[in-house]
């Protein structure tokens, strides 16, 4: 199902929590709801399930609103805080989880088998939730999101409290049911967002500020092409007049001046790998190194959200 998110806005008193954003999210696509701390992102999360009363704009899910109601069985959602029913054994849970869900009840004992092999619970299904490691905490509350095997996905920080090794099975896991499903998830671990997500939006006081992929949002913040450079058999004084001069080159910082390393930074729109391959032909220099210069998606997080 598609999400269509049309200038939705909820305020605290004077505190405008989510300020007019708009943005669609298409069936089978993942999307990364990314931004610091009271950014907004928990508060559209909960309009987007109907948890909490819209105050402005609308919520458009296959073509209906979400103030009706009736879309609450389409949507499975993991709170930022998890909510677990501590004293339940796990499968309990899981059922009494389908029930509310409304699964049939021919159907609940196989939903439940199926969660608990998907969500790794087959080791601790019989014990009571407060028996459990934070991590497999969260993989209950995993399996209550998807236990009525909802169209659309909204996951708040799924990750938290997994070691490395759950974070990359619960990773392939969203991937696996991104193909199908419409997915947003929200995390503070930016590795994770590029290794699930198609899509990335960041939000920050209320307002979108950034939507496209990482390679997108790389070349919008960045604007210049980077690369590191070694050159052998120059003097430095020399190779950083002739950089310099070049006229695809914006500016050349030396890295290293024993060892010939330089940062080239292009002008605005162009590259500098061809005038930098001739120049070192031109003087029989020995360009051993050539190395592009991403721009972390951790640098432009904090460059969108720091203001």
């Amino acid at each position: 199902m598609d999400i269509s998110i049309q200038n939705l806005g909820k305020s605290y008193g004077l505190q405008k929590a989510v300020d007019g954003i708009s943005f669609d999210v298409k069936t089978g696509e993942i999307l990364g709801f990314l931004g610091p701390n009271g950014a907004g992102k928990t508060t559209t999360m909960k309009m987007i399930c109907n948890y909490i009363t819209i105050d402005q704009g609308d919520v458009i899910i296959g073509g209906k609103s979400v103030k009706t109601g009736e879309l609450k069985k389409y949507i499975g959602y993991l709170p930022e805080n998890n909510p677990l029913y501590l004293e339940m054994p796990v499968i309990d849970y899981l059922e009494f989880c389908a029930a509310l869900q409304q699964v049939p009840k021919a159907q609940i004992p196989d939903r439940v088998r199926q969660m608990v092999r998907l969500c790794g619970l087959n080791v601790e299904k019989h014990k009571k939730i407060a028996e459990l490691s934070k991590g497999y905490r969260q993989r209950v509350g995993l399996a209550q999101a998807m236990i009525h095997d909802p169209e659309i996905l909204i996951l708040d920080e799924p990750t938290t409290g997994l070691d490395p090794n759950q974070i990359v099975e619960i990773r392939e896991l969203i991937r696996q049911l991104g193909r199908q499903k419409t997915v947003i998830l929200s995390t503070h671990i930016l590795p994770e967002v590029e290794a699930t997500c198609d899509r990335i939006l960041i939000i920050n006081r209320g307002k979108i500020v950034a939507d496209g992929t990482a390679d997108t949002l790389r070349k919008q913040s960045q604007g210049q092409q980077v690369i590191r450079i070694k050159i052998d058999d120059a003097n430095t004084e020399s190779a950083f007049q002739a950089l310099s001069g070049l006229p695809s080159v914006g500016m050349v910082d030396i890295i290293d001046g024993t060892n010939g390393r330089f940062e080239i930074q292009s002008k605005p729109e162009m590259t500098a790998n061809k005038d930098i391959f001739l120049l070192c032909a031109k003087n029989n220099w020995i360009l051993s190194e050539s190395i592009p210069f991403e721009t972390k998606l951790e640098d432009i997080f904090r460059d969108l959200t720091l203001n």
